[in-house]
């Protein structure tokens, strides 16, 4: 897949059928979506493309009227969204910047700007609540008319439902937020994911619990940034692990802020996904895993992340978090429910 920031850029395909959104999570819904836009393209003779906004539209308005509240949490990096819409057969995704003059433009002048002379749509595909333009004043029936006037079909699509429920990024954010993982799985096709580099932090998990003998006793983690300030899910998780070995591994992990460290921590004030492998891989040594891009599966939710008063009663908490994974995935329950889970995503991928 083809990525470009804005569409002023040599290799861009001349002609597309689009599909417009912001695409958080790139649910069960998404993905038939992209199914129905890669088979129009298809007929058409030319390339899928998801035109997608960055940051999130909400998030824009959150800045600008000083409310963070109004920003809506994040189920995914952009990283990860890209990388689904790769797997789902999307060929080229163009990232617009959401800012003033975008947020301030006639939904005619973006149909004439953007959509016919930017990225030459022939067929452009939107959901049944999409509006666009200025005060979101652009509808179907408006982008409908533009395309009888303009040379490009419009389709719209309905809600996707999975047992009578609507599969939305919201449904995929509550269940996050309440620590749901199963039926954030079901909503995704696939177990929640977080996908990053894997960055330094002060070291300080090698040295808890760690013996006289040696520090690789410790709780050594996985350092990975998330780059939105407000993740849809937070709190420690047993996790699985890719990319480190030939098979995933298990962990534990913590997602938030890590209330129990200084604010002078080298990650200080910024959401990080840090987590425990229950079995270091020995060829990694002790700096072997830094720069390595990994996977981490979120299957499971422990608890919320929790404030310690000490290192020792951080060190405690973290054994009793380790055991308690350890137990998840020890379970009669958890290798079959994991194994559904994949069987499911492999039938769901569309």
């Amino acid at each position: 897949m083809k990525i470009f920031r804005g569409f002023h850029h040599p290799g861009i395909a001349d002609a597309c059928a689009l599909t417009i959104g912001n695409f958080d999570g790139v649910h069960r819904g998404h993905q038939a979506m992209l199914a129905l836009l890669n088979s129009e393209a298809a007929h058409r003779g030319v390339n899928s493309c998801v035109l997608t906004f960055e940051p999130h539209p909400r998030d824009y308005f959150a800045g600008v009227h000083h409310k963070p509240e109004l920003a809506p949490a994040r189920i995914g990096t952009l990283r990860d969204k890209l990388t689904e819409l790769a797997r789902c057969g999307v060929q080229q995704t163009v990232v617009l910047p959401f800012d003033a003059r975008l947020a301030g433009q006639p939904p005619e002048v973006f149909i004439d700007e953007v959509l016919v002379r930017g990225l030459g749509a022939r067929y452009v595909l939107v959901g049944d609540d999409f509006r666009f333009g200025r005060q979101r004043a652009g509808d179907y029936t408006m982008l409908d008319a533009a395309g009888q006037a303009k040379g490009f079909d419009v389709a719209r699509m309905n809600s996707y439902e999975v047992h009578g429920l609507r599969v939305s990024s919201s449904a995929v954010r509550q269940a996050l937020a309440a620590g749901d993982m199963e039926a954030a799985a079901r909503l995704l096709g696939r177990p929640y994911t977080i996908s990053g580099h894997v960055v330094h932090g002060r070291k300080l998990g090698r040295e808890l619990g760690a013996t006289a003998e040696g520090v690789g006793d410790g709780f050594r983690t996985l350092n990975l940034r998330f780059a939105h300030w407000k993740p849809a899910a937070s709190g420690i998780f047993a996790v699985l692990v890719h990319g480190l070995a030939a098979e995933p591994l298990p962990g534990v992990a913590n997602l938030g802020v890590r209330p129990s460290l200084d604010p002078n921590d080298v990650n200080g004030g910024r959401v990080l996904l840090e987590t425990h492998c229950l079995q270091w891989p020995a060829e990694l040594g002790a700096e072997g895993a830094y720069g390595k891009i990994v996977r981490v599966e979120l299957l499971h939710k422990l608890h919320d992340e929790l404030k310690y008063d000490s290192l020792d009663a951080l060190t405690t908490g973290i054994a009793k978090d380790c055991a308690d994974a350890r137990a998840y995935f020890a379970s009669a329950h958890a290798a079959p429910n994991h194994t559904e889970t994949r069987r499911q995503t492999t039938r769901d991928r569309i």
